[in-house]
């Protein structure tokens, strides 16, 4: 077994909805819309944990296509959920309150073929640390600091 690297993020919630982080110098905010109740500083938490699957995907597709001698000139992925908010608000759901679906679209600009591009793309999500993360279970642990 590999040795395992750990990482880590430090969160701070203070008034209102927005969460700040100092993340290795960069300050990230996340939030709700005003119509939420939030100060729409920054994206929801559900639609940064859609672009961390799409920049990780991103990247790893960049090494990939370097290891391989690819070509990348570019990829747009769109990533996209599907959850039911009423278990989030405290209601009674017989749903998840997570995403039920979540469909990762790419287009890949390189010169491969269309059947290339998606042995690429299973590939790259193959190797997508977040990819199997959502894929398959993952022991999560909280508690009281």
């Amino acid at each position: 077994m590999s040795q395992s690297k750990t990482v880590r993020i430090d969160a701070q919630l203070q008034a209102g909805f927005a969460i700040h982080a100092n993340i290795n110098g960069h300050a990230l905010v996340i939030d709700q819309p005003q119509a939420a109740q939030g100060t729409n500083q920054g994206p929801t938490p559900l639609e940064m944990f859609l672009f961390s699957i799409g920049g990780c995907i991103g990247t790893i597709a960049r090494i990939a296509a370097f290891q391989q001698k690819i070509d990348l000139r570019g990829m747009q992925i769109q990533v996209e959920g599907d959850y039911n908010p009423a278990g989030l608000l405290g209601r009674p759901s017989d749903d998840r309150v997570g995403f039920q679906q979540i469909r990762i679209q790419a287009t890949i600009d390189a010169d491969l073929s269309d059947a290339e591009k998606a042995e690429f793309l299973d590939q790259v999500c193959h190797r997508c640390p977040l990819h199997d993360n959502i894929s398959l279970e993952t022991q999560v642990v909280h508690q009281l600091a």
